[in-house]
């Protein structure tokens, strides 16, 4: 643990999103390299973003993160690098070691954008940094990764507060039988089982519901994707709107999502809306913690816990 200190820099490393409608076709060729997805589908999901104004705010929101999180460690005299780095668009993971090498950095905090570990939310992540790495001339940094924070008090009193939010825009009548739904990505069973994944959703919901004064909750999954015989984790967040009775309320928390992006705007706020309409449930859905001050306020304790003299 002691050779985690001592960095020098901070890698805030994001999915990625397009931020045109000229962008989103490059943007998913890159997201799907490598993998057979039929065409019907990919028309799809660039209907969901022309559905969106043809634009993801997920790079948006990402620098409006790291530019509160600048001016949380500026508060307490902390003068250090911190960039952006995507996996999928502008700016790249390679552009953004590039800078930070050249500004000297040699040990720096990766703090990739999940707080929730899996191959496909974590893992991935560490090999597209060790392959972005290897592309340079110059002598690449070393990476740092924090601890897993899924449970960390201030992420938890941000989704609280969002979740206290989406409950207060209910009708008064119906917020004492409202129905508390977290979701998460879905991913495939054989992955998750590889992983503390769905441990650490349901760790992050109880302690959310907890807080909240909730005694239970449901935990559902969104956004599946790839080969629809293979078997991935539910229920899908329609099948749990649909369980509920007719005139009751649904409050969805999407806990596994750290800003709003189109799996939360069109997934949840257009398919899901659409499921509960048509169930009779009155909807709501909880924006996720994106610039929410407690969040950052967690995500500058951990850079403090690791960077050289703080």
């Amino acid at each position: 643990m002691k050779e985690s200190f001592g960095c020098d820099a901070v890698l805030v490393v994001g999915f990625g999103g397009p931020t045109c409608a000229e962008e989103v076709r490059p943007f998913l060729d890159n997201v799907l390299r490598g993998r057979r997805v039929p065409r019907e589908r990919y028309e799809t999901v660039v209907h969901h973003y022309e559905l969106l104004g043809g634009r993801s705010p997920y790079n948006d929101l990402t620098i409006r993160q790291v530019a509160a999180l600048r001016a949380e460690l500026a508060c307490v005299g902390l003068d250090i690098p911190v960039a952006i780095g995507m996996r999928n668009s502008q700016p790249y993971l390679q552009d953004a070691i590039k800078l930070l090498s050249e500004r000297g950095a040699r040990r720096v905090l990766a703090l990739i954008m999940a707080a929730h570990r899996s191959p496909a939310s974590f893992d991935a992540y560490q090999k597209a940094l060790s392959s972005a790495a290897e592309g340079l001339t110059s002598a690449a940094p070393r990476f740092v990764y924090p601890e897993p924070w899924f449970a960390h008090p201030k992420f938890i009193a941000a989704v609280a507060a969002r979740t206290t939010e989406a409950i207060a825009r209910l009708d008064r009548s119906e917020r004492p039988r409202a129905k508390l739904i977290f979701t998460a990505h879905s991913i495939p069973v054989a992955m998750a089982a590889e992983s503390p994944y769905v441990e650490q959703v349901t760790e992050s919901a109880s302690l959310v519901a907890a807080r909240l004064g909730v005694p239970d909750f449901v935990l559902a999954f969104q956004s599946r994707s790839g080969d629809p015989r293979e078997p991935w984790l539910g229920p899908d967040i329609g099948a749990a709107l649909r369980t509920l009775k007719r005139g009751t309320a649904a409050v969805v928390v999407p806990i596994g999502f750290l800003c709003d992006h189109v799996e939360v705007l069109y997934d949840l706020d257009i398919e899901a809306a659409a499921i509960a309409r048509e169930a009779g449930v009155a909807f709501e859905r909880a924006a996720t913690v994106n610039d929410h001050p407690e969040f950052i306020a967690m995500m500058a304790e951990i850079v403090r816990r690791h960077i050289r003299g703080a």
